[in-house]
């Protein structure tokens, strides 16, 4: 039995197409008109790699009492699919122990490692001290372009915060510099999990391109 279909509205004024899981019976009407929808496609599941992960990157990421679920589950997919080593959890920051964070993390939350931080600022003040390397994710006016070319320091915990406040003034001091994306509309800030999940596969291709440049 398929995992999920494609189904479509038989109502020619309505016309709508959407995904639903196979088992979903609700979905054999239409969410908008209510009409009888007809499977079209079946589909399975995606599929996961074939071939082991590669090794994870000694960069890990630090969120900073980042309320969404959503945007916690999207991060955790970004930092899974960057090979980060290590997601810290802090203040209000959702865990996988909510299980509505699995439906934006589709299992990302069970491959890599977390743990959670009721103060960001004390565990930032112990990072520091055994030797990590804090950067901002933040548009500060000092900031550095995410784009540069050279290789991050390591282990590196790039710190991500609230989606209105950004990210407390104590633990941004402890931080050794800020990153930032170019932006060129009207906004000058993305979603936080959007720029996370950019700023996730730059860093790792910068260490991936040390790591493949350094001599034997």
């Amino acid at each position: 039995m398929a995992d999920y279909v494609i189904r479509a509205c038989s109502d020619p004024t309505c016309r709508a197409r959407y995904p639903a899981p196979a088992a979903d019976r609700d979905a054999a009407r239409c969410p908008w008109c209510g009409s009888p929808a007809a499977v079209v496609h079946t589909l399975a599941a995606p599929a996961e790699a074939d071939e082991p992960p590669a090794a994870a990157a000694p960069i890990a990421a630090l969120l900073d009492n980042v309320r969404s679920l959503f945007n916690v589950g999207s991060i955790f997919r970004s930092a899974d699919g960057a090979g980060f080593d290590h997601l810290y959890l802090c203040g209000f920051t959702p865990t996988p122990a909510n299980r509505k964070l699995a439906k934006t993390a589709l299992g990302a939350e069970a491959a890599i490692s977390w743990s959670h931080h009721r103060n960001a600022v004390e565990l930032a003040h112990h990072l520091v001290a055994t030797g990590a390397h804090l950067w901002a994710l933040e548009t500060a006016a000092d900031a550095a372009p995410l784009f540069a070319p050279d290789p991050p320091p390591t282990p590196l915990v790039l710190v991500a915060g609230n989606e209105v406040t950004g990210i407390d003034p104590d633990l941004f001091s402890l931080c050794e510099q800020s990153v930032t994306i170019p932006m060129f509309g009207r906004k000058r800030s993305l979603n936080v999990a959007t720029a996370f999940g950019i700023a996730a596969v730059v860093l790792r291709r910068r260490w991936d391109a040390a790591r493949d440049g350094a001599p034997e």
